[in-house]
């Protein structure tokens, strides 16, 4: 009888509207919401409205002050009377202007006299709830001024529930009461009150802060509406709040186990208990915008498709802890399970629940307009040795169907904790939610990291690679065998995408295959002008483009700082453009250097050992480098240890070419301008200013 009673009823094609006090905000938004009525709205459709604007934090600051500081009380009336009074000015002809604005003025004295008395609980309501009639009455005026047959109910005339911590909405006493008003009112746009009911003994009942989305799904309920949007000024439910995380993207359907788990967290864009009777009944429940209609919305789907892991990371940042300490004489697992059990069939379940049976201590989130009612509870019916408030408290969440065995989603969500004031952390019993609590009352950088963490899209990474004798043709078969790997392991999807050599290329912004390219280069290529080329590049669709430069073209080196203009980053194993001029070299490096993008060249030296990152982290540690000493041509090293002379030394040097230890030019090697670069290379990375006419080598072509 205190719930929405699951049941096959007929529904009509009613719908019903609900608009949040940041919709009603000032004439301009009734104006717009009177709009979003006539174009969305048929006659006969039901509205419930909030009250306008920050009224009900104004009527409860009335409500405070009017106990501690008159004047400030009075001042705070004057400011009600002043909005409300704009508001009906600027909307209404001066006729029905009067009108209105006389009904509120007479309400308005009538609970100047009530805010004197010692406040309870009806009287409280009676004046906190009175914002919504003001918003009802004024918002069914507008829409007659629209042309729309209009009519305002006070819910309070058919809504039926008692005081409680949540109170709960009598069905079957107000369903008749509602059915016999819309019978009275047919075809008119009925406007209804929000947050407000009647108690059997015809008190003012407050459904709970927020409650008005609760009235408006509770309402449909009653109506049998087939279709309820709650408007506000967001879009609907967004991967985070939009205002912390700037990137965070709207979601058009979402489960509706994740809504409830979204809205039991205290998410401010769904009530706690706004989905209890969508659950029970077929009603479609949608969210969208006020400001901009057509923005996009959000759907609450009743098809449970298999889960995926998180969907949304949401945040509250005014939580409190009640805390339990139980007797050691008591048995801990026991206890809890009570607890649990009183609070559920109270609706008082908390947002996360921390469990340490070591130190008898049980600690139950709760957002601070909540905690006063479940201590309350707590204190009147359960026996432990210990129980207190703690404030001061946030919460951090991750929402989203099946997340409790997403092992990467988990593996980020704690990453990101670990150097956070974790209080404890809590698993959702459905698994569809991981809970932090936390000991700060800031947690923006954290909601944005996290976000940042879980739903950074997979970056795709253009790589065209110049070259493809020796070194090329290896790169590719590693390529090929590794392309799986090293995307999954950088959260980076890397896509071949052009094949160069010095006079064709295949090119591909879907990507070609790495393992596929040599056998079809021949067929496939076409031959390119340099500037048509990097044209093609330029416009490339990636997040980024790499160029691999596996050559000894001087002539490619010359388009470094073309490369470095149009944004491409580069890995070069060429090691022309690292030993050219001091003048041309500093041109390149301070080229990449302020665009941004990266010039990296490790592969020059050593064969792709780190030597040039450890000749660099010495120098930026401070050590002076007097001297570098090695084997620097592996080719040379190579052929000495081969010739004996019972081989000719050019047929080495065939056999070393065919085996790719050599320059594409062997006679590079044989110069001894491949060592010469590579001192170049190094002596420029230990700080030293040198140029190639420096280097003294004896060739032995």
């Amino acid at each position: 009888m205190n719930a929405v009673t699951a049941r096959a009823v007929k529904y009509h094609h009613r719908q019903l509207h609900k608009f949040g006090g940041s919709s009603l905000a000032d004439v301009k938004c009734y104006q717009r919401v009177a709009n979003i009525m006539a174009n969305y709205s048929q006659p006969g459709d039901l509205m419930v409205v909030s009250a306008a604007g920050t009224t009900t934090n104004q009527l409860i600051d009335w409500l405070k002050l009017s106990q501690t500081d008159s004047v400030l009380a009075n001042q705070v009336q004057q400011a009600i009377r002043r909005y409300q009074q704009d508001l009906i000015i600027g909307l209404l002809p001066d006729k029905k202007a009067q009108i209105v604005k006389s009904a509120f003025l007479a309400e308005l004295d009538r609970l100047s006299t009530l805010v004197d008395k010692p406040i309870h609980a009806d009287i409280y309501a009676e004046i906190v709830g009175h914002g919504e009639i003001w918003s009802a009455r004024l918002m069914s005026a507008v829409l007659e001024e629209f042309g729309l047959a209009s009519h305002w109910l006070d819910a309070r005339l058919f809504l039926r529930a008692e005081f409680a911590a949540q109170p709960q909405v009598d069905e079957t006493l107000s369903r008749p009461l509602l059915q016999q008003l819309l019978q009275q009112h047919a075809n008119k746009r009925l406007v209804v009150t929000g947050f407000i009911a009647q108690s059997k003994q015809g008190k003012t009942v407050l459904l709970g802060r927020n409650g008005s989305d609760y009235s408006a799904t509770q309402v449909g309920a009653l109506a049998e509406v087939n279709k309820v949007t709650i408007w506000s000024d967001v879009a609907g439910v967004y991967s985070a709040d939009p205002r912390k995380v700037k990137d965070a993207c709207l979601l058009p359907l979402l489960r509706l186990d994740e809504a409830s788990e979204l809205a039991r967290l205290a998410a401010p864009v769904l009530h706690t208990r706004t989905l209890q009777p969508i659950s029970v009944t077929n009603i479609d429940l949608q969210l969208r915008c006020s400001y901009q209609p057509e923005q996009g919305s959000t759907k609450i789907e009743r098809v449970l498709a298999s889960g995926t892991g998180v969907k949304i990371v949401t945040s509250h940042d005014d939580v409190c802890l009640v805390e339990l300490i139980v007797a050691t004489q008591q048995n801990f697992s026991q206890i809890y399970k009570d607890i649990d059990l009183l609070l559920k069939r109270n609706q008082l379940r908390p947002l996360a629940t921390g469990l340490h049976p070591d130190r008898k201590l049980i600690q139950l989130c709760y957002t601070s307009e909540v905690a006063a009612s479940a201590l309350a509870l707590l204190k009147e019916m359960v026996v432990v040795e210990k129980l207190s408030l703690r404030d001061h408290f946030s919460l951090v969440a991750i929402v989203g169907a099946g997340v409790g065995k997403n092992p990467l989603h988990s593996h980020r969500f704690y990453q990101q904790l670990k150097d956070q004031p974790v209080e404890f952390i809590w698993h959702s019993e459905e698994e569809i939610s991981l809970v932090a609590v936390l000991r700060t009352t800031q947690t923006s950088h954290l909601v944005q990291g996290l976000h940042q963490s879980l739903f950074r899209a997979e970056k795709r990474i253009g790589l065209v690679l110049f070259g493809k004798g020796n070194i090329g043709s290896r790169w590719l078969e590693l390529f090929a065998t590794e392309q799986k790997t090293i995307s999954a392991r950088s959260d980076f999807e890397f896509i071949l995408a052009g094949v160069v050599d010095s006079c064709r290329s295949l090119l591909n912004y879907e990507g070609i295959d790495p393992s596929r390219v040599l056998a079809f280069f021949d067929h496939e290529a076409t031959i390119h002008q340099d500037e048509a080329l990097f044209l093609w590049m330029r416009d490339h669709p990636f997040d980024d483009l790499v160029v691999l430069d596996i050559t000894a073209s001087d002539l490619l080196a010359k388009s470094y700082l073309n490369f470095a203009s149009y944004g491409f980053h580069l890995i070069s194993a060429n090691k022309i453009p690292g030993a050219l001029a001091s003048d041309d070299y500093r041109q390149i490096r301070d080229a990449f250097a302020k665009t941004g993008r990266y010039w990296l060249y490790n592969a020059t030296v050593g064969a792709g050992l780190p030597i040039n990152y450890t000749v660099r982290d010495l120098k930026e540690s401070g050590d002076n480098i007097l001297s570098i000493s090695g084997v620097f041509s592996g080719t040379l090293s190579w052929l000495f240890l081969q010739f004996d002379g019972t081989v000719p030394f050019n047929q080495l040097v065939e056999q070393a070419w065919q085996q790719g230890l050599t320059e594409p030019d062997p006679r590079i090697d044989l110069s001894g301008q491949d060592v010469m670069h590579k001192l170049i290379i190094l002596a420029r990375e230990a700080s030293y200013e040198i140029e190639p006419e420096q280097v003294r080598v004896e060739s032995l072509n």
